[in-house]
């Protein structure tokens, strides 16, 4: 441990050393709230400095320098005692009993990992989408007895379809949604897929991935509700997911049935106008737009599109009719970014203006 200020919260990163403990990293540097006083991973570095233990692979930045000497420590409360939030990056392996751990020792854990993200009384939160959900956290620190607490973010290929469905469910109602996914390769880690399999080649099979879309979305589309718990949304979800040779950014192909008729002008208008709580509230982390529309025929593109709002924000575009459903169109956001790391600073950031931390 350094010495610190602690006009900021000290936060510590869970698994530090993969790609999304990265991004955690990386986006965390000069954060007006919360400041990194701790890096952890598995007990195999032993302490080691962060710079002898990992390889920073980030493309277009280097090892912050505040981070380079820390030391790496285990994934253990009691060798993180400073620390008031805990980002984990940690793989689904060992995830779910090391934050149940953390938030039993009093710490606020903001996961990226897929353990929690079903539990009855765990928040799975997009702050734009499903705010009011984190109203669960009270009812989970009653159930478990304990003072901290666990707020997951979505599958990152959730969380592009569920910020464009939101503002039309909420505009027009929803009964079905069919999805395809074109999924980048850092969504399987490093070194994730093998370049002899994915070069050349698109893999139509993501490993539980399909499941976890189609169950997520109808739970953040849902409802919480004091004495009933969280109410999945009635919507139809059925999806295709794919791994295709790009390296951030995940881009989704949409068909949706709306409960009422709508112009293509009206829906894009709501996308447009949409301004969430994020959004209001001025979170540091929070894109000055959630959603973005193209009216180019060709956008988005992931190589072009995935950094729009520092990563953070979604990207809509080729609005039509559908034949089958009522309308197509395509969504694209930054795995890594928006749909890792980024998405759980913003859930951080939320709950510490709801006075959570």
């Amino acid at each position: 441990m350094t010495t610190h200020t602690h006009t900021r919260i000290p936060v510590a990163i869970l698994g530090a050393t993969g790609m999304v403990g990265q991004r955690f990293i990386e986006l965390l540097q000069g954060h007006p709230w919360f400041e990194i006083v701790a890096l952890a991973a598995s007990e195999q570095h032993g302490g080691r400095p962060y710079a002898e233990a990992t390889r920073w692979r980030l493309p277009n930045s280097d090892m912050p320098a505040e981070v380079a000497s820390l030391p790496v420590q285990p994934c253990r409360p009691e060798a993180l005692p400073e620390v008031k939030i805990a980002f984990s990056a940690l793989p689904g392996e060992v995830a779910g009993e090391v934050e149940e751990q953390f938030a039993r020792a009093g710490v606020a854990v903001f996961s990226n990992a897929k353990n929690h993200r079903m539990a009855a009384d765990v928040p799975l939160l997009i702050p734009e989408v499903n705010a009011g959900h984190i109203e669960a956290v009270a009812y989970q620190r009653k159930q478990r007895g304990w003072p901290g607490f666990i707020i997951t973010n979505a599958n990152c290929s959730a969380t592009p379809l569920v910020m464009a469905l939101k503002p039309l469910q909420e505009a027009f109602g929803m009964r079905k949604v069919l999805l395809t996914t074109l999924q980048a390769i850092s969504g399987a880690g490093y070194p994730g897929v093998s370049s002899y399999d994915i070069l050349d080649n698109i893999i139509p099979y993501i490993g539980g991935e399909e499941e976890k879309l189609e169950i997520e979305t109808r739970k953040m589309l849902g409802t919480w509700r004091e004495g009933e718990g969280f109410v999945d949304a009635p919507i139809a979800v059925s999806a295709h997911c794919t791994r295709v040779p790009t390296r951030e950014g995940h881009l989704e192909c949409a068909s949706v049935e709306l409960e009422r008729e709508a112009s293509p002008e009206e829906i894009i208008a709501v996308w447009e106008s949409y301004r969430p709580l994020p959004q209001e509230l001025g979170l540091p982390t929070a894109p000055e737009q959630a959603l973005i529309y193209r009216r180019e025929l060709d956008r988005p593109q992931t190589l072009r599109d995935r950094d729009a709002g520092k990563g953070m924000s979604t990207t809509l575009g080729r609005l039509r009719p559908c034949p089958v459903l009522s309308y197509r169109f395509v969504a694209l956001a930054h795995n890594t970014i928006r749909g890792a790391a980024g998405g759980s600073i913003l859930n951080a950031e939320l709950a510490y203006k709801q006075g959570l931390l």
